[in-house]
C-alpha cells in the first residue's frame, strides 16, 4: 500500500521540491514529479536545472521518449510510467494513479488555499487507510 507523507508549511514549495528530488535522485530513488498547473511544472523543470550550480538532476517530462532511462520525471497529466517508485506532488488535487507508487509526497505550501486543499487529500488518503506521517516544515528543519 502507497505510503503518503505530508510535508507542511513549506516556505517555497518548487525550491523545496528541488531539494527533496535530488535527496531522493542521490539516494537512487526514482521519482515523478506531479503537477496539475503546467506553469509551475515548468517553471519547476527550469529550476532542476538552476537550483545548485553543483548538482545534476537528469529528468525529462514523462512523455519524452528519454522517459525510461532518466530517474526523474514531471507531468501534469496521467503519464504511463516505467517505474512506482515515489511520487511527489506540487499540486492542488489528488494525483492520478497515485496508488501504484510505494510512496506519495505531498507538498503544502505555508497559503491557506493550499492547506484547505491539502486537508481534503489528507481526509482522502486517511478515509481510505493509507499509511501517513506528517512533517512540518515550519521550523526550517529538512
Amino acid at each position: 500500500m502507497t505510503r503518503v507523507d505530508f510535508h507542511i508549511n513549506v516556505p517555497d514549495k518548487l525550491a523545496y521540491g528541488c531539494r527533496l528530488v535530488r535527496k531522493a535522485y542521490q539516494s537512487g530513488r526514482q521519482v515523478l514529479v506531479w503537477c496539475d498547473d503546467p506553469v509551475m511544472l515548468a517553471e519547476f523543470d527550469r529550476l532542476l536545472w538552476t537550483f545548485s550550480a553543483g548538482d545534476f538532476i537528469p529528468h525529462v517530462a514523462a512523455s519524452d521518449p528519454l522517459a525510461a532511462d532518466t530517474p526523474v520525471l514531471l507531468a501534469a497529466d496521467a503519464p504511463e510510467v516505467a517505474h512506482h517508485d515515489v511520487l511527489v506532488n506540487l499540486g492542488q488535487r489528488t494525483p492520478p494513479n497515485f496508488s501504484r507508487f510505494d510512496r506519495l509526497i505531498e507538498l503544502v505550501s505555508i497559503d491557506d488555499e493550499d492547506k484547505g486543499l491539502a486537508r481534503e487529500r489528507f481526509r482522502f488518503y486517511r478515509d481510505r487507510g493509507y499509511p501517513m506521517q506528517t512533517h512540518d516544515r515550519a521550523s526550517g528543519a529538512e
